[in-house]
């Protein structure tokens, strides 16, 4: 059986490459799971940003797990979105709405000056779209302070749930409420810096994040 198998409530794998995609274009909290110098296993969440074929992460050189990775230690990255809460008749019946996948894999440190500007540019674009733009460009110093990191999206798994509550007849007939509370995210009222010059605007990147 392979590692991407769903056995538990496998009605609620998803096959299609662009419901993954989907998922991590709007999500960009991933938690790596691997195994550590020492032996022991770590569980470490990061910023991730789809770049076609490949998730992108970065962090510090001094960052003992990301030189683990970039060393080539095998990994799972974990992306989820929560999306609802299902409220049903019961405690035990009630549940979640939410996408999940978990990636597996090797990652691939990007080391040449250009490709690593390439692939920060697009983190920054991913989490901020635009921002590269408005922003100076990094230094050399900058950049060698950064390790950045490429997993392939080769092997991968994603369940989906989005059902409705599915309670017994008895409850059905009952007095108790059910149904969908959806989760809704949105970015608030932009905040300036205690230290930000007078007379500069919320940027355009900024402006267009908020609804």
């Amino acid at each position: 059986m392979s590692r991407t198998t769903i056995t538990r409530l496998a009605r609620k794998a998803r096959q299609q490459r662009a419901e993954l995609d989907q998922l991590l274009d709007t999500v960009h909290i991933g938690h790596f799971a691997l195994v550590a110098a020492d032996g022991h296993p770590v569980v470490l969440p990061t910023a991730v940003v789809r770049d076609g074929d490949r998730v992108l992460a970065h962090g510090s050189t001094g960052s003992g797990w990301l030189r683990r990775l970039a060393e080539g230690a095998p990994t799972s990255l974990a992306v989820t979105a929560f999306d609802a809460l299902v409220v049903a008749r019961s405690a035990f019946e009630s549940s979640m709405r939410y996408r999940s996948a978990v990636l597996f894999g090797r990652c691939t440190p990007i080391s040449e000056p250009d490709g690593k500007r390439r692939a920060l540019d697009t983190i920054t674009d991913g989490l901020i779209p635009g921002r590269g733009r408005e922003v100076r460009p990094s230094t050399a110093k900058e950049l060698a302070a950064v390790q950045v990191l490429a997993l392939p999206i080769q092997e991968w798994s994603l369940k989906v749930s989005e059902g409705w509550p599915d309670d017994p007849d008895d409850d059905v007939a009952g007095s108790a409420w059910a149904g969908v509370l959806p989760v809704i995210q949105r970015y608030g009222k932009p905040v300036p810096a205690p230290d930000l010059r007078a007379g500069i605007d919320v940027p355009n990147s900024v402006r267009r994040l908020r609804p």
